[in-house]
């Protein structure tokens, strides 16, 4: 495994380096296999505090993703636990203009369980999501996701992501009499390069956020704020749902898990 550089990336360290200062490299051992390599100009103890917050994130990110990842898995699981997430309380019509949510290159492969272990399956008849917990042996029965990741306008910052379940097939939301569905809807993969505002396709995008020091996500709808991906705290309900996130008896924490490349 190459060594993976990481730039102190805060806004207020944005900054070309003086002819005064000298470059400082640290070299950090996280396992056998993975080296955290970081350059830096000026040592403060705002960057250092960062860095230690940074490693111990990493290692507890890496610790549940096991050893045998490829290394396009292991730079995605790196890049979720590094960047920094915030949620955005803004509505979109503060915006000016038309906000634009461009595809990236970044895509992996995960598997989503809930907060109570329940995984994520499909149920190739009704063509719906389902959580249950699979038992030994029916772990194949997951749903593999490819996560996609969305540069959002600058005027957002949050990761932004679409999820699906086939090349076309995608977690999309609607609304009908007041409440929010979600559906898995086909549309060409292609056409969901750039999203506008005004183009309805924000219905296929989620905010993936992560609670302060936690290590569970949660995915608010970008069409319809204040509605996140749910699945049902009582174990005799498989639903998956669209929820407000007041709302009783609703998981919204999920443990995601990125996958080995086939």
């Amino acid at each position: 495994m190459s060594d993976f550089d990481l730039d102190d990336c805060s806004p207020d360290n944005r900054r070309p380096p003086s002819d005064t200062e000298q470059d400082v490299e640290c070299d950090l051992k996280l396992s056998e296999d993975l080296n955290l390599m970081v350059t830096r100009n000026r040592t403060t103890m705002k960057r250092v505090a960062n860095l230690v917050l940074a490693v111990n994130k990493l290692n507890k990110s890496l610790s549940l993703c096991g050893r045998d990842l490829s290394d396009v898995a292991l730079c995605g699981a790196i890049m979720d636990c590094m960047v920094e997430e915030t949620v955005f309380q803004e509505a979109w019509n503060s915006f000016s203009g038309k906000p634009l949510f461009q595809r990236c290159s970044s895509v992996c492969e995960v598997t989503v369980s809930d907060e109570r272990q329940k995984d994520l399956i499909l149920t190739t008849r009704e063509m719906k999501l389902q959580a249950i917990t699979l038992k030994a042996g029916n772990c194949d029965r997951e749903v593999n996701f490819k996560m996609c990741h969305y540069s959002p306008p600058s005027s957002i910052n949050s990761l932004t992501v679409l999820l699906s379940v086939s090349k076309n097939l995608h977690i999309s939301c609607s609304m009908e009499d007041g409440k929010v569905s979600l559906i898995l809807e086909q549309y060409s993969q292609e056409s969901l390069n750039e999203i506008n505002q005004d183009d309805g396709l924000d219905r296929f995008l989620f905010f993936k956020t992560t609670p302060p020091g936690g290590s569970l996500v949660s995915f608010e709808s970008v069409k319809f704020r204040g509605w996140f991906i749910s699945t049902s705290s009582v174990d005799v309900d498989p639903s998956v749902e669209m929820c407000q996130a007041d709302t009783s008896f609703r998981v919204t924490c999920f443990n995601v898990k990125h996958q080995e490349k086939k």
